[in-house]
């Protein structure tokens, strides 16, 4: 076993398992998927710590176990099309990618978008549909989607991407209020969302999905 591989082996048996994640298709991709492809250069010896892994500006890498997590509860099958917004370099993608039948993945930021096209194609996810887009806008041309991800906070879930989302379909969002934030797990019924709260994480807001700024004098 490569050093990396024991890396990724302690990182589920440390992270992911004792945050009650032990979904075997979880576990197989985090297993798998080599982390370390999907991060800065400079970065490579922290691929697997359990935190948020900064990308750059405000972008960031979500936590092994905020990750596994929120699939956790999305609870996707073979059957599912994934829609992965804010993908940044890749590694959610890859992941999702082992477990759903397709995954459609938006990155807006053009050097995040190259660096998960090159990591996708050689880590042999070449399947994954990724498209450089508007996160707010989503992928409107692979829509509906049965499930949604997004990699990074939000403050408001917007109308276009309800509307991509089928009846009945799932999403997990970590909703920011200042530094705190939590996971909540989305069913879409009629034009609207229906959310429950998971559990506790933080994350920096994505681009665009902040909440409007009423202006004071």
């Amino acid at each position: 076993m490569t050093e990396f591989a024991l890396r990724r082996k302690m990182m589920v048996d440390t992270q992911v398992r004792p945050s009650d994640v032990t979904k075997f298709p979880i576990i197989d991709a985090m297993l798998r998927i080599p982390r370390e492809e999907f991060v800065p250069d400079a970065m490579v010896e922290a691929a697997y710590v359990g935190e948020n892994l900064s990308l750059q500006g405000e972008r960031v890498l979500l936590e092994p176990r905020t990750l596994a997590k929120m699939i956790d509860a999305l609870s996707i099958t073979s059957e599912d099309l994934v829609l992965d917004i804010g993908c940044g370099t890749g590694y959610s993608s890859a992941v999702l990618n082992r477990m759903a039948q397709a995954v459609v993945a938006i990155e807006e930021d053009e050097s995040l978008f190259a660096a998960a096209a090159a990591a996708l194609a050689a880590t042999g996810a070449e399947t994954v549909v990724l498209q450089q887009a508007v996160l707010v806008a989503g992928a409107p041309d692979y829509a509906p989607y049965d499930v949604m991800l997004l990699q990074g906070g939000i403050e408001t879930f917007p109308d276009a991407l309800v509307s991509q989302l089928r009846q009945g379909g799932r999403v997990a969002a970590l909703f920011m209020e200042g530094a705190l934030g939590i996971v909540r797990l989305g069913i879409r019924n009629g034009d609207h969302v229906t959310w429950r709260d998971i559990f506790n994480a933080a994350a920096p807001v994505l681009p665009g999905f902040e909440t409007a700024r009423a202006f004071t004098l």
